[in-house]
């Protein structure tokens, strides 16, 4: 799910294709038709705008007091991650979306609601399963034992982090057979392809990566995730994950549809 800087940035992304230079007389120099982007985030406390035309910067300003190597936290920016590595753990062959829960969480299984839980309404957040008080981010195991279905699955929308502390936890017991953690899995599969190097992730008690809100990086480390994004799935001319696949990331719920596997949605037409 993506807070305001991530959504700029997105909006900045987007701008890239249709920009335009100004002309101005000569030996004056022509100013940037993206400062008053810039100048709109300042008064809004914005850190960073990055704009990427083609794959390339054209537009890059820190503001109020921030600096290009100074770290960001992405709070729920992070969730965004989850759904891309869901969706590339599909690909790899060992989980698809539409798995139920408790077929790996086996704890869940004696649970009239919790038994019927998919993967996919997992991460859309239309669970059932309460989310837990934002910035409280349980441990992978304590978010397994405490999370209570109060709906059925697929009837509500229900933000937070617990659910996605639980896909951590399936995560992990479906990497452990391969000895890999959730971590590693993260690293190999996702960030070091795209050279993104995190200034810091936070850890549970149990060294595991906070999912929903654990990861600040600089400006420029997150551009690279959105224009890994922006390019359906590829970097450098390597597809990492199917379009296919990665489109999964975009589909909305009915509950509702501005949501979809942990991103945010343009509102529908």
């Amino acid at each position: 799910m993506q807070p305001l800087a991530a959504l700029l940035l997105a909006v900045a992304l987007a701008m890239t294709g249709s920009a335009h230079a100004q002309t101005e007389p000569a030996g004056k120099p022509s100013p940037s038709p993206f400062q008053p982007a810039a100048d709109y985030l300042r008064t809004c406390n914005g850190h960073a705008l990055l704009v990427y035309r083609g794959g390339q910067l054209v537009f890059e300003e820190y503001l109020n007091d921030h600096r290009r190597d100074d770290p960001h936290r992405l709070a729920s920016g992070t969730k965004c991650f989850v759904g891309v590595l869901a969706v590339m753990a599909v690909e790899d062959g060992f989980l698809k979306l539409d798995d139920e829960v408790a077929d790996t969480l086996t704890e869940w299984q004696g649970d009239a609601r919790k038994s019927q839980v998919t993967i996919r309404q997992l991460l859309t957040l239309t669970s059932g399963i309460a989310g837990g008080e934002v910035g409280d981010v349980p441990s992978y195991k304590d978010a397994v034992r405490l999370a209570e279905a109060k709906f059925p699955p697929g009837e509500k929308f229900q933000y937070g982090p617990v659910p996605f502390q639980c896909f951590g936890e399936l995560l992990r017991r479906k990497l452990e057979p391969r000895k890999e953690t959730v971590e590693g899995y993260l690293k190999r599969r996702l960030l070091d392809p795209i050279g993104l190097k995190p200034s810091f992730w936070r850890k549970d008690a149990d060294g595991n990566p906070n999912l929903p809100s654990g990861a600040l990086l600089t400006a420029r480390e997150w551009a690279k995730f959105g224009l890994f994004v922006l390019n359906k799935g590829a970097w450098d001319g390597k597809q990492l994950v199917s379009e296919k696949l990665l489109a999964e990331c975009f589909q909305g719920t009915k509950a509702p549809p501005t949501s979809g596997l942990t991103f945010w949605l343009n509102a529908s037409d």
